[in-house]
This record gives C-alpha cells, sequence and structure tokens, in this order.
C-alpha cells in the first residue's frame, strides 16, 4: 500500500506533547467542570477507580450545585478553582471530569492557563462538555487530551468495554493504537493521515469566534458525535462549521454515536449530505461518545483513519 503522505507541522496540526501514562497507586483528582453530579453515581465511579490501584481524590467543590443556577456544579469560580488547584497539584498525575451536562466554557476563562502550562502536562479525561476544555487544553497548553469516559457518567459504570477502553488508554496505551468498534462503517471511503481533534460537536461549533478555538481542522482527523441533537440541528451546527471555513482542509471525519438524536437513517442521511461535499474519508459508527459503549479517543496524537478497514490507528500512544 502506498505510504500516505504526512503534511508539514503547523502550529494546528502538529502533534501535541503527550502526558505520562498511570501507575498503580497513582493519585487522580475528580473535579466537575459543567453539570451537577449524583453523589451516589460518583461513589460507584470512585470504586471502580480503586479498583485500577489509584489513589481518586474528589475536588472541594466536585458535588455542589449552584445556588441559583441548578445546571450548574457550583459556582464558575470554585469550578474554575477546583480544576486550576488539581492541575497544580504535583502530587496528581491525572484530573478526571465527574460528568458533562452544561457550564465548561462558562469557567474556561477564570483559569491561569500560564500557572497551568508551568505545572507541567498530566491526564485530562472527560467528554461531552468537557469538549470546550479539550479545545482550551489544545490551544493553551499545547497538551493531547482524552476524550474518554467520566466516572459519573452512567455509561462508564454499566459497561465493562468502556471501563477497559478507559482503563488500557491509561495504563497500556500501547495496547489500544487501533480504535473502532464493530458497528464501524464507511460512510465516504478513503484513508487519510492526520491529527486527532474534536468531540461534541455542538460544543465546537460554540467555540467558533472564543480565544479557545483552534483556526480550522486543516490537516486534522476529526471526531464528532453529539447527544439530543435533531437532524436538522445538527445540519445546522455542520453547517455553521461548513460556512464559516472551519473545516476547509481537514484530513478526515470519524463519527460517534448521535444519542437521542432521533432515527439514526435520519442523522446519517444529514452527515452524508453536510459531510459527503468534503472530499474526504469519512467514518461511521466508530463508537466514542454518547453511546452504550464509549471508547477512549486520544486528542492531539497522529494517526490514520481508514474507511476500508472503518478503524482509526494511532501512530504513537497516547500516553508516553
Amino acid at each position: 500500500m502506498t505510504p500516505l503522505p504526512t503534511p508539514p507541522p503547523t502550529p494546528r496540526t502538529a502533534p501535541l506533547t503527550r502526558p505520562a501514562r498511570l501507575r498503580q497507586g497513582d493519585r487522580v483528582a475528580v473535579v466537575s467542570p459543567s453539570g451537577p453530579v449524583p453523589a451516589d453515581r460518583l461513589d460507584a465511579g470512585l470504586a471502580v477507580l480503586r479498583g485500577w490501584d489509584l489513589d481518586p481524590v474528589v475536588a472541594p467543590h466536585a458535588l455542589d450545585v449552584h445556588p441559583r443556577l441548578g445546571y450548574l456544579a457550583g459556582t464558575d469560580a470554585d469550578r474554575a478553582r477546583d480544576l486550576q488547584e488539581a492541575w497544580c497539584d504535583p502530587s496528581v498525575s491525572a484530573v478526571l471530569c465527574a460528568r458533562g451536562g452544561y457550564g465548561a466554557q462558562r469557567m474556561a476563562d477564570l483559569l491561569d492557563w500560564n500557572a497551568m502550562r508551568a505545572a507541567g502536562p498530566k491526564v485530562f479525561v472527560g467528554y461531552s462538555d468537557i469538549t470546550a476544555l479539550h479545545e482550551a487544553f489544545a490551544v493553551r497548553a499545547g497538551l493531547v487530551t482524552l476524550h474518554g469516559p467520566m466516572p459519573a457518567a452512567l455509561t462508564f459504570l454499566k459497561d465493562p468495554r468502556t471501563q477497559e477502553s478507559l482503563r488500557a488508554t491509561l495504563f497500556e496505551p500501547e495496547s489500544v493504537r487501533t480504535l473502532g468498534l464493530e458497528t464501524a462503517r464507511a460512510l465516504v471511503p478513503g484513508r487519510a493521515r492526520g491529527i486527532t481533534l474534536g468531540g461534541c460537536v455542538s460544543l465546537l461549533a460554540a467555540d467558533l469566534g472564543t480565544p479557545y478555538a483552534r483556526p480550522s481542522a486543516a490537516g486534522g482527523l476529526l471526531m464528532i458525535e453529539d447527544i439530543g441533537e435533531e437532524p436538522y440541528r445538527i445540519d445546522r451546527i455542520l453547517t455553521q462549521l461548513l460556512r464559516s471555513g472551519w473545516l476547509d482542509g481537514v484530513a478526515g471525519v470519524g463519527l460517534g454515536s448521535w444519542a437521542e438524536c432521533g432515527p439514526y437513517e435520519e442523522v446519517r442521511a444529514v452527515l452524508a449530505d453536510r459531510l459527503g461535499g468534503l472530499g474526504v474519508p469519512v467514518v461511521e459508527e466508530l463508537g466514542f461518545g454518547h453511546g452504550e459503549t464509549a471508547l477512549t479517543v486520544p486528542l492531539g496524537v497522529p494517526g490514520v483513519l481508514d474507511a476500508e478497514s472503518a478503524t482509526l490507528t494511532l501512530d504513537l500512544p497516547a500516553l508516553t
């Protein structure tokens, strides 16, 4: 097979800095940058982490609820303080988000990114609303992050394959360099090389115009999914990304789950219509996001998206 050309690195497509893998006994912090967290679900998730011989510590405000805005896990300042203090604590090897919801964008501007860069790289895990922070870590700190399940999320608590994908990525990242479920298939044929990026597509669109939005997805392998967006709203989100030029030059697109977005054939028709004209490979149902199984996808790592085998294969392990 003819090797794929590797595009020259640019500030937006160069591989990012990979944090160190976890080891037994490592201390990990659990924070809540977005929505309120049910205590019983968090306790169950912490038990799983302890079963991996990790030492999870819960941030001081992780179980808070905002006094006026009940959809937020505490005030913006407290949520930001929890994340920053956890990140800057030298005894903490990883920061895991407890759940998604809404609110990460509200507190991203309150973080001291100079201090967080100075603290050095460490593992950061989350998905859904946490997409806003994945983008911020990529743009502001140049770090690889993990689009992966969170300890208070039901998928993490119920699905062994979801748990194992995260565990293996954290401890044995070389063992999970090829990603994709058996359901994966080509939506648009082809094979492309690039740097992984992405997350919840509605959050990517909402980030446009902010200091944390990358200029475009050019040269990247864009991994997108969402939840609760009807087909016409997915159309609107993708159309916004197309009209803004943000998708110009993207190398390939990997699609995850579209939970509660309506009949999948209707969603699929929108995806084919909006993404088919890009002239790049598109692979659907790779198995990350809000579905019944949520594989961990590293963001900021070079790899190959192959529509024929319906896989994403990383050139490097996610963590060193």
